[in-house]
């Protein structure tokens, strides 16, 4: 079965722009840790960069908004649908934030045609993210396509090595399942990491 791919503009534009997002954080035994709710704008074009306003707001485990704040995200656009891959992990608190990207094989993260494996360098030039650092080395892998009546599923693997003045600070692994509704667009993904722990995302 073939299924059709969206150009990386469309894709950025289908899958965040004006769209709201809610993270939910648990722990390894499921337990629920808190949340945050990412509401974005629509999207821009200004100097031949692609922007996009996002909107943070923080809740603890009661519910209770801890924090809020707003972001723009700024990324070239040949490297749009890269955003949708750094949002999940990215919360940065600085006004500004452009992503830049270094890839050998990367065409289109959701070309559901050619789901290959991906290897990208992935750098922030806020430097202000929770966990990645400012540059970090991503690889995607065992990416498998399933198929129901209700939209689509993507299975892979995924192994980031995250960077602060050129030293690894840290290394994270997941095993992520994504799903996309019958156009395509994504509704809901999960990543696990290897303690059970995880982490949701919620499009609506």
């Amino acid at each position: 079965m073939i299924f059709s791919a969206y150009p990386q503009d469309k894709m950025l534009i289908g899958q965040l722009s004006d769209r709201r997002v809610v993270r939910e954080n648990f722990d390894k035994n499921g337990d629920f840790l808190n949340k945050q709710t990412f509401k974005s704008g629509k999207l821009k074009v200004v100097n031949g960069y692609y922007e996009i306003i996002v909107t943070t707001e923080l809740f603890d485990k009661k519910g209770t908004p801890t924090d809020k704040y707003t972001t723009t995200y700024r990324c070239k656009p040949d490297e749009s649908s890269i955003l949708v891959m750094a949002f999940p992990f990215s919360n940065p608190k600085s006004k500004e934030t452009e992503i830049n990207t270094v890839s050998k094989n990367f065409k289109e993260l959701y070309d559901l045609a050619n789901l290959e494996n991906v290897e990208l360098e992935m750098s922030f030039d806020s430097g202000l993210l929770n966990f990645l650092g400012s540059n970090s080395k991503i690889k995607i892998y065992d990416r498998v396509l399933e198929s129901n009546g209700n939209g689509k599923i993507i299975k892979s693997k995924i192994n980031i090595k995250a960077y602060a003045i050129g030293i690894r600070i840290k290394q994270l692994d997941y095993v992520a399942s994504e799903k996309l509704t019958s156009e395509n667009l994504l509704s809901f993904q999960k990543f696990t990491e290897k303690d059970g722990s995880y982490f949701t995302m919620t499009y609506k």
